[in-house]
């Protein structure tokens, strides 16, 4: 890390030795919502109890010094998750603006997307697991040759359960997914979050789709939208 570089990218142990307050309260508050006895994703709450999650602290989003800084953390958090040859490991970019409405929100989240993606400069293809259309169902985010599905979560989401006091997305890896699915624990992990999102938040989330099965794009921001919706991302 060079003299000038501020460290934006912190694991467990960076947070419990970290002296500064603005760190510990962003972590505190987002493992607090985790830990809540009714918090319906079983998965966030392995991850957390096992100390599979990495947070990330950025400025605005899709500026161009967040975009350098989550370029570079994506990247760690990646050989990480292949090195542990972990299922649940999940990375939480959070930033400093303020929402407005979950259209605020939900542009904010393709812009930077965007600029992720613009960031990367050809160096990796897309993942050839999924596709790089968002209006087409095998739609995956794609990253340094690795797909994603990203969770966006902020204070004015309709959900309870995408509700946080800052805007942030929560990046796992689809391979993560696809694990699951070998060792068959995926169906009863869906199962499961389901049953407890109905307890939570009175019913199933009706953007949620298994990949392949719907569009995954709309599923990102959080925001419910209807089948005229555009997602606003182009790759390259």
């Amino acid at each position: 890390m060079g003299a000038t570089e501020i460290k934006t990218y912190f694991t467990p142990d960076d947070i419990a030795a970290a002296s500064n307050q603005r760190i510990q309260e962003i972590s505190q508050d987002f493992i607090q919502k985790i830990n809540a006895v009714d918090y319906p994703c079983v998965g966030a709450k392995s991850a957390i109890h096992t100390n599979q999650y990495r947070v990330g602290i950025y400025e605005k989003m899709g500026a161009e010094e967040s975009t350098r800084a989550l370029n570079n953390d994506l990247k760690t958090y990646i050989e990480e998750t292949v090195a542990a040859d972990s299922q649940y490991m999940s990375m939480i970019a959070v930033f400093t603006d303020q929402i407005q409405s979950e259209l605020d929100f939900e542009e904010k989240l393709w812009l930077q997307l965007q600029k992720l993606h613009d960031s990367e400069k050809d160096e990796h293809p897309w993942d050839p697991t999924v596709g790089s259309n968002p209006d087409e169902r095998d739609f995956s985010f794609s990253f340094h040759g690795k797909a994603f599905f990203v969770v966006g979560i902020h204070p004015h989401a309709s959900r309870k359960s995408r509700r946080f006091r800052y805007p942030a997305m929560a990046f796992n890896l689809h391979s993560q997914f696809e694990r699951l699915r070998d060792l068959d624990l995926y169906e009863k992990m869906k199962s499961t979050i389901r049953d407890r999102e109905i307890n939570y938040d009175g019913d199933i989330n009706p953007m949620l789709s298994d990949h392949g099965e719907g569009l995954e794009a709309p599923q990102y921001s959080g925001r419910k939208v209807d089948k005229s919706w555009k997602c606003p991302f182009h790759a390259k």
